[in-house]
């Protein structure tokens, strides 16, 4: 394989797994809202070893209140390094 079939290959995977990783990172998020139920602590005790060591890069972030902001700034951070990578494609599809 040569570099131009590689390079295209290789962004659209790394795009669906950010992709992937985002809906992850959603749900683990939502669950955090029922910490009540008991199936759920199952399925959160499976997200956290995948998502917190991306959230705790975002942890210098001082709660506001009983409001954690850090998840939604590594959501932005997901997003724009997404927006990045379909920025970047086309000039690496060229390559």
């Amino acid at each position: 394989m040569n570099n131009a079939a590689i390079a295209p290959l290789l962004i659209v995977s790394i795009s669906n797994f950010l992709n992937i990783y985002l809906v992850i990172i959603f749900v683990r998020l939502l669950l955090t809202w029922f910490p009540n139920i008991d199936w759920m602590q199952q399925i959160v005790g499976f997200l956290s070893p995948v998502t917190d060591p991306y959230l705790n890069l975002f942890r210098f972030v001082p709660p506001l209140g009983s409001i954690d902001l850090s998840p939604i700034i590594a959501i932005f951070a997901l997003q724009f390094a997404m927006q990045a990578l379909s920025t970047l494609a086309p000039a690496l599809s060229g390559f």
